[in-house]
């Protein structure tokens, strides 16, 4: 009795192994074809632009991966952490200039990257990279820093200097030197987005920089262009703080900016192209919008912002009041509120934000989504959104103030990513765009969406299982 049991525990034992390398041999493979496919992709994104791509690139279609396997929930996790690696290792592969190792920000350790010659000629961005302190778990918060416009190399070491005073420690600093002064000594433009997209890419695949902890701020040229990237990429930041600036909101639309913190500082006494005046419409809106959506689906704030206007201060103000308060703030990458008027900087828009995916624009007019999602109900309120201006400054032409009006869209595709986060995957979802349901079921993971939102959003926080592509 005694042999027979040892026989058939060795069977067993045998069996048992025989299926482990079986099923790793299977997922080593699965890997191998996702590294493949994002490997192929990043590569063909890098020589498109190496070939007059600006046209491609300003377009920003979103890609759809044919990799199909579906996945049962309970193996989510492993396969979102399948993917990552994919990614990581993807993007290790890549010959592109990376980002250089981050050492201590007092030693300057600085290099540059080359943007692409197609969104900006001879456009060479020299750059800052280093850390403060040092983070207890080897994350760090990220700071991105964008200069003011006066002369490119004071106001670039002007930048370290400021970074090294503020009282944020642990973090990593990105300090960039706009590439020409000119006409391209804006921090929006085409070139400069391909930057920052890069950034995010690069530190998030480190693994060095808490995804969950970015932040945006800059003074003056820098407070205009960090307003501005604070509203469109406003899915990736924990907080933004322009200083110093204040732009027309048509540039920024302050809805994007829910789910984050916001901050705005600008001298009383600053009148220079109305920056005083722009950060007070700027407040106005804020405090508007608040009001009229406090809480979110699960009761917390939408909107956490402050925006001062310190007295007796002109254009130069008190700089240290804001990366700490930035930092109190920590990204939640899943709201179960999304505010999102997809806007156009340089002539691009963004194909995502937060777990919305644009397929087709219902109109050449900006778009605003309002998504909510209560329990398993998925509501999202699709507008065309048309501005007309109702102030313009007759000196500069500047286009002070709008109105906005609202039309309900029609004609457009939306792909909806969800996870467990936001709803419970074993029961029917059900999705409603403009009051009318467009899709009642049970969602179903599938390594396609994982693939597709990595290669959409590249944040290891959104490898979403579940895409539902929908027309309306």
């Amino acid at each position: 009795m005694y042999k027979m049991k040892k026989m058939i525990y060795a069977v067993m034992a045998i069996a048992s192994l025989t299926y482990s390398t079986h099923t790793t041999a299977q997922s080593q493979d699965l890997q191998k074809k996702v590294n493949d496919y994002f490997e192929q992709s990043l590569q063909a994104q890098q020589k498109a632009l190496e070939q007059d791509g600006k046209a491609d690139y300003a377009k920003n279609a979103p890609l759809d991966t044919e990799l199909q396997t579906a996945i049962k929930n309970k193996d989510i996790a492993n396969y979102q952490k399948m993917v990552w690696a994919a990614w990581c290792e993807a993007n290790n592969a890549l010959q592109e200039e990376k980002l250089i190792e981050p050492a201590d920000l007092k030693l300057a350790k600085n290099s540059a990257w080359h943007l692409p010659q197609c969104l900006e000629p001879n456009a060479v961005m020299p750059y800052y990279y280093g850390k403060k302190g040092v983070a207890a778990n080897g994350q760090y918060p990220l700071f991105l820093y964008t200069h003011g416009s006066g002369s490119k190399d004071r106001e670039w070491s002007n930048g370290i200097e400021l970074g090294l005073g503020f009282k944020d420690a642990p973090s990593i600093y990105f300090i960039p030197q706009i590439p020409n002064e000119g006409e391209y000594y804006r921090w929006w433009h085409l070139s400069k987005q391909y930057a920052f997209e890069k950034l995010i890419r690069l530190s998030l695949t480190s693994g060095e920089v808490d995804a969950n902890r970015l932040y945006v701020f800059g003074i003056s040229e820098g407070g205009y262009g960090s307003q501005r990237l604070a509203s469109f990429y406003a899915d990736y930041w924990a907080a933004a703080g322009p200083m110093a600036g204040g732009e027309p909101l048509k540039n920024a639309p302050v809805e994007n900016c829910a789910n984050i913190g916001f901050s705005l500082l600008t001298g009383a006494d600053d009148t220079g192209f109305y920056r005083n005046d722009l950060t007070w419409f700027t407040q106005v809106a804020f405090d508007s919008v608040q009001l009229a959506r406090p809480l979110a689906v699960d009761n917390t704030p939408i909107f956490r912002h402050r925006i001062n206007l310190l007295p007796g201060m002109q254009h130069h103000i008190t700089y240290g009041l804001t990366t700490p308060w930035l930092k109190q703030f920590v990204r939640n990458p899943y709201p179960k509120t999304v505010l999102w008027e997809d806007f156009e900087m340089d002539g691009r828009h963004r194909s995502g934000f937060y777990n919305l995916q644009v397929l087709a624009r219902p109109s050449e007019a900006r778009t605003y989504y309002e998504m909510d999602i209560d329990k398993n109900v998925v509501s999202i309120k699709v507008s065309d959104v048309e501005y007309s201006t109702t102030m313009k400054d007759k000196r500069w032409g500047i286009d002070l103030k709008f109105k906005r009006n609202y039309t309900m869209a029609t004609g457009g595709k939306l792909r909806v990513y969800l996870n467990e986060q936001l709803v419970n995957l074993h029961k029917p979802v059900t999705i409603k765009i403009n009051g009318k349901q467009v899709f009642h079921g049970v969602a179903k993971a599938d390594l396609q969406a994982m693939v597709n939102s990595c290669m959409e959003y590249f944040d290891p926080y959104r490898v979403y299982p579940v895409a539902i592509d929908l027309s309306y």
